[in-house]
């Protein structure tokens, strides 16, 4: 499945209805306002991508007994190890040796097992594919997978209901999970999408240039959540029609609007989330236009504000 519709996003609310959190969205100034989706349970908008996986394999009676099974030491390895516990399946997660401490110990208190492999990312998928083959356990991805980008979909029919008249949404792309869920549920109800990425962060924006999935380099502060060096198919099917613009940001303004969300909020969010602020600089808004950035995630070291 390369392309998602708006069923598919119905479907997802459905499912994970009671079992994620309705994020606040505040005010932020006239006609903005910030979905404070970092409030999320894992503290990102995975957990409603993980969730939705989960229970539709459940219902479609492909959730095996080995589990669910992921190579991420970031914010897909959290949701999916928090979902997985949540609805009582096994979580099997796999990262480098080299990841820290903290993530590590994080991952096993949602009740994971840990695999530390190798020392690159490279390494732990690579044991997370055999891991795959060997137990029959069911591999789950970060973002290019139709259920997990229908669950963060669900955002976009809360975002309607907490913001009447909402024109447009921006957001954050690394691989494009999100952004696919986002903009097609905001498609449905004549809703803009603003795609927003770091300079050197930009598998989307290349990929629209190209007119084809295209592999680039990744090196920026948020490349943590941002560091896909390739877009969905999904993703990329997503961005070409005319709701939806794509924009590019420096590293530096990424850092100002995450010190200003600090300074002036008291927000500490991760760079990823910041990248959407910074991205509003650059979208010129009608007087009248309704605009709502998504601040999609706070695992961060607020030690670094």
């Amino acid at each position: 499945m390369s392309e998602l519709d708006y069923a598919d996003i119905e479907a997802a609310a459905t499912r994970v209805a009671g079992r994620v959190r309705r994020t606040p969205v505040i005010a932020a100034g006239p006609g903005v306002y910030y979905s404070l989706e970092f409030m999320q349970h894992t503290g990102s908008f995975k957990a409603r991508g993980a969730q939705n996986f989960i229970r539709a394999h459940r219902e479609r009676g492909t959730l095996p007994d080995a589990g669910i099974t992921i190579a991420s030491g970031g914010n897909a390895g959290l949701a999916n190890a928090w979902a997985a516990q949540a609805e009582g399946v096994c979580a099997t997660v796999f990262l480098p040796a080299t990841a820290p401490s903290v993530k590590v110990e994080r991952l096993r208190s949602y009740g994971a097992d840990v695999r530390l492999v190798g020392t690159q990312y490279a390494d732990a998928l690579a044991a997370c594919e055999e891991f795959t083959a060997h137990t029959g356990a069911l591999a789950s991805h970060a973002y290019d997978d139709p259920y997990v980008a229908a669950g963060a979909g669900t955002l976009l029919l809360e975002l309607r209901e907490a913001i009447p008249g909402l024109d447009t949404l921006v957001v954050a792309v690394g691989g494009g999970g999100l952004f696919s869920g986002i903009s097609t549920a905001a498609r449905h109800f004549g809703i803009r999408t603003v795609a927003v990425e770091p300079e050197t962060c930009r598998a989307l924006n290349a990929a629209l240039e190209a007119g084809q999935l295209v592999d680039v380099a990744v090196d920026s502060v948020a490349v943590d959540s941002l560091g896909a060096r390739r877009a969905s198919e999904m993703a990329l099917r997503s961005a070409g029609h005319d709701d939806v613009s794509s924009l590019l940001v420096s590293d530096a303004e990424i850092v100002q609007a995450r010190e200003g969300l600090w300074a002036d909020h008291r927000l500490a969010v991760e760079h990823a989330a910041a990248t959407a602020l910074a991205g509003l600089n650059h979208y010129n808004a009608s007087a009248e236009e309704t605009v709502c950035v998504v601040l999609c995630g706070a695992n961060t070291d607020p030690a670094t504000l």
